[in-house]
């Protein structure tokens, strides 16, 4: 009781000077929790069993700062991995135990990330990789045990896909022509090339396929074509977009239809009954 009044007081006076709420509340919060913690200290020194006993006390308070701080502990441990791993640093666009975004900061227990959108999380509302304003906080300890994602550190460019379908009545050879045509003229290939060979003085990795190609698949209901081609990470979105809307014109000039699982019926009502009149003999 006497540990919390002292705290207490302790914390007021400290924060008497301190103009700014927010740095008043942190400083008076710490402030009272070392008064706690010093008193606890001499109290475990004064105690009759513990007296005269300084490395037992020691011992204990390490040991049961050892279990209550794992977290912390394991976040710090965390924090040295990420600096000397090179696993990310700031600026980098990562994936992080779900949370994407770039990197604002590496402090020695957490990574604030500025969180961008996703089209495959139902939870979010950007339904592309563009920022949502959210900056979210992550223990650095989750390195450990969760993959983490990194799209800028090595390539700075993402392959990316534009699949459509197209239905087998139409001049699908004409379609896989203006996708291919369009996927050329956006595609960074010549830059996604420079950064692979880069890479690849550095990993012992194959060399990967940066020229743009249309692939044909087909289905039970369609032929599907899909595109692939090279895009610089931070404009994915704005690549796609462009490279979307160019093909959707060129295929209204050609009359070229996308596929759909809707279906258009047509209704014709009955046509009327023809009255015939059918001559009798008289008599």
């Amino acid at each position: 009781m006497l540990s919390v009044v002292l705290a207490g007081v302790a914390g007021r006076l400290a924060t008497l000077r301190v103009a700014d709420t927010s740095n008043r509340y942190h400083l008076r919060k710490a402030v009272q929790y070392l008064t706690v913690v010093v008193l606890l200290f001499a109290l475990a020194l004064l105690w009759q069993p513990f007296a005269g006993r300084i490395g037992v006390v020691v011992g204990l308070l390490a040991a049961g700062l050892a279990l209550a701080m794992q977290e912390v502990i394991g976040a710090f441990a965390g924090w040295i991995s990420i600096l000397t791993g090179r696993q990310y640093r700031v600026g980098d666009r990562i994936q992080l135990c779900g949370v994407r975004g770039d990197v604002l900061d590496i402090t020695p227990l957490r990574t604030r990330i500025l969180e961008s959108g996703s089209s495959s999380d139902p939870e979010s509302w950007i339904r592309g990789r563009q920022y949502t304003g959210r900056v979210v906080s992550r223990s650095n300890h989750l390195v450990f045990t969760t993959p983490v994602y990194n799209s800028s550190t090595v390539l700075d460019h993402l392959w990316e896909e534009l699949t459509l379908p197209i239905p087998y009545e139409a001049d699908w050879h004409l379609a896989e022509r203006i996708l291919c045509e369009e996927a050329q003229a956006i595609s960074s290939t010549v830059e996604a090339r420079h950064a692979i060979e880069q890479m690849r003085r550095r990993y012992p990795v194959a060399e990967a396929e940066v020229d743009p190609r249309v692939f044909v698949r087909a289905t039970s209901n369609w032929v599907e074509l899909s595109a692939r081609f090279v895009v610089p990470v931070r404009a994915a979105r704005q690549v796609k977009d462009q490279v979307t809307r160019r093909v959707l014109d060129r295929f209204a000039e050609n009359a070229i239809k996308v596929a759909s699982v809707t279906q258009s019926i047509t209704i014709h009502p009955p046509q009327p009954l023809e009255t015939v009149t059918v001559p009798t003999n008289g008599p």
